[in-house]
């Protein structure tokens, strides 16, 4: 295998010669971008395709899992830990600091040395990380193997989603992308449901181990399904640029959390944010002087964002996790303390979401699904990406709107409604906009490029968790009422919902009980609006700015892309070998 691959690289290398060698001797040498050789192998190899896209979703579903799972635990982690408030801060922020700190290194070794080479290591640091966590003896070892964890997340997200321009043709992708995303969101409310059985049947490490037989499952299906592929060219190490933006996006995160647990006045926020910034905007400065530079390869290639596709296409699905907080996040809390219903029961009541969210990507993907023309060539879409983003945005805007009239004593019926239309508008915008920016990649450099649409969707996410939570948390603390109450009670109170409902138990107070409940649907119901406000006002910049359909295919194999065939290639129609002559890389 090795052999085959140089002999590509070397052939890539020697294709300013001759069009008469590089259309003979070039196709008996040559492989093709992974996603080429596979399309191009028959049925077989296309049945192999997708069940390696399935082993990748399992991977990111698992790191969708351990985030919400965490959530659970940290009450029992506090007592059988002694951790301190701190302590439980930093089980959540590790883990989310080192994320954003590796996710473009990530990418860049992916592309570097293969993406398969690259990932198969990281599942397993994230299995080992996982076992860690569950036999830490204290906060500071769980510390330290959430961080590994975050780590092993940081090469996992990035890199799922870079295989798909590279595996799957154009016409293929949309469906492709649809099943990453519906991985990624089936963890928010599976959380919930897994972490409350386990927690209420076995120890707190259960949480944790869960991860481990996914993983294994997942590894196996990666290391024998999935096809290698990196770059030919073997992008140098732009270890400037690697160290200016870790560091950026570690400060900018990092004072995001801060904010979202001190308040925006805080100083250490303020400081971390401002520096982040500054940092990055070095970055940008760097990475456009590299580019500049006679065969300079920058980090992130600025061009990219150059393509509406890209720029628009990461915004808005960046602004997906800005109108989902209210329900994945704050939803949980209502069920839980005002309704009073279990970790399990919170879990359950967002599947309706997930529902919406099949239909709406069914439907989605049908609708994006090239008719073939004559020729067998894939045709026009019926409807343009600009179109079903701006129609899932507009149905997540009015799904939102409906639930800012939640009320105390809501019925079932009525929040599972609102969360299924909402959940077919993510179903309809996603996997859209993702394609949209995922179109502009090419499979030479799709490594940092995916990670550089993770970056924005990560940065976002705590960013919207900061702003709606201040948000949520200021409503609430406006509508309270805790005249008479002791400093200590009215602090607690004062502190979120879940230390009122335990202040207004303790004392057997119903009138204060009430206070709490109603205040917190009102913080919920402002919360729910300003989500909804965003929502449409990414429908209006869908509709302004994306283009119609997507640009030119990052699944098209790239001149000096190489890319092994796979660990069991498939013979073609009339027995030749997988590797067939790639014409677009001998022009």
């Amino acid at each position: 295998m090795e052999n085959l691959e140089r002999q590509g690289m070397a052939d890539s290398a020697g294709r300013q010669g001759s069009a008469g060698r590089q259309g003979s001797a070039g196709s008996a040498g040559r492989q093709p971008a992974a996603g080429s050789a596979s399309r191009e192998s028959g049925p077989g190899s296309r049945e192999r395709r997708w069940w390696a896209l399935g082993a990748l979703a399992l991977s990111v579903l698992v790191v969708g899992l351990d985030l919400t799972v965490l959530s659970l635990a940290l009450p029992t982690l506090g007592t059988d830990l002694h951790a301190s408030t701190s302590d439980l801060q930093w089980f959540v922020d590790s883990y989310s600091l080192v994320l954003a700190a590796a996710l473009l290194p990530a990418g860049l070794l992916g592309d570097r040395l293969g993406r398969k080479k690259v990932l198969v290591p990281a599942l397993v640091l994230f299995g080992v990380a996982s076992l860690a966590c569950a036999y830490s003896h204290s906060a500071g070892e769980l510390v330290a193997a959430r961080a590994v964890l975050g780590l092993g997340a940081a090469v996992i997200l990035p890199l799922s989603i870079a295989v798909i321009p590279v595996l799957f043709a154009p016409e293929e992708r949309q469906k492709a992308i649809a099943v990453v995303m519906a991985a990624v969101f089936i963890g928010y409310p599976l959380g919930p449901i897994l972490g409350g059985w386990l927690l209420d049947s076995f120890w707190w490490g259960s949480v944790f181990l869960i991860n481990v037989p996914v993983i294994a499952i997942a590894l196996v299906a990666v290391a024998l399904l999935m096809p290698e592929s990196r770059s030919a060219e073997h992008p140098r190490l732009d270890v400037v640029g690697v160290g200016i933006s870790s560091a950026g996006l570690t400060a900018l995160v990092y004072g995001f959390i801060k904010a979202g647990e001190n308040g925006w006045g805080d100083v250490t926020a303020l400081a971390t944010m401002t520096a982040g910034a500054a940092v990055l905007a070095g970055f940008y400065l760097w990475e456009r002087r590299v580019s500049r530079r006679p065969g300079g390869q920058p980090l992130v290639q600025l061009s990219l964002f150059e393509s509406a596709g890209f720029t628009w296409g990461t915004i808005l699905a960046t602004l997906v996790s800005f109108a989902l907080f209210g329900i994945l996040f704050a939803m949980p809390l209502y069920f839980r303390d005002v309704r009073g219903l279990d970790s399990l029961g919170a879990g359950v009541r967002l599947l309706p979401m997930i529902g919406g969210m099949v239909v709406g990507m069914v439907v989605g993907t049908r609708l994006q699904t090239p008719p073939k023309a004559a020729g067998g060539e894939p045709g026009t879409p019926p409807v343009g990406a600009k179109t079903l983003v701006t129609a899932g945005f507009m149905l997540m805007a009015a799904a939102l709107a409906a639930g800012a009239t939640t009320t105390v004593h809501s019925g079932t019926g009525f929040v599972a409604a609102w969360f299924a239309v909402a959940g077919a508008g993510l179903g309809l915008a996603m996997p859209s906009a993702m394609n949209l920016a995922l179109g502009a990649l090419s499979a030479e450099r799709s490594g940092v490029g995916s990670a550089v649409i993770t970056a924005f969707r990560q940065v976002g996410a705590t960013l919207g968790a900061a702003i709606l939570g201040t948000v949520l948390s200021s409503a609430y603390q406006a509508r309270l009422h805790l005249a008479g109450l002791p400093a200590a009670a009215a602090s607690a109170v004062h502190s979120g919902i879940s230390g009122g409902v335990q202040v207004a138990r303790a004392l057997g107070s119903a009138s204060l009980l009430g206070s709490v409940d109603t205040a917190f649907t009102h913080g919920l119901n402002v919360m729910l609006w300003c989500c909804a406000g965003i929502a449409l006002a990414a429908a209006l910049l869908a509709l302004v700015f994306l283009p119609q359909r997507a640009g030119a295919p990052g699944g098209q194999p790239q001149a000096g892309e190489a890319a092994e065939a796979g660990p069991a290639p498939e013979a073609g129609p009339a027995g030749a070998p997988a590797i067939t002559h790639d014409a677009a890389r001998t022009k």
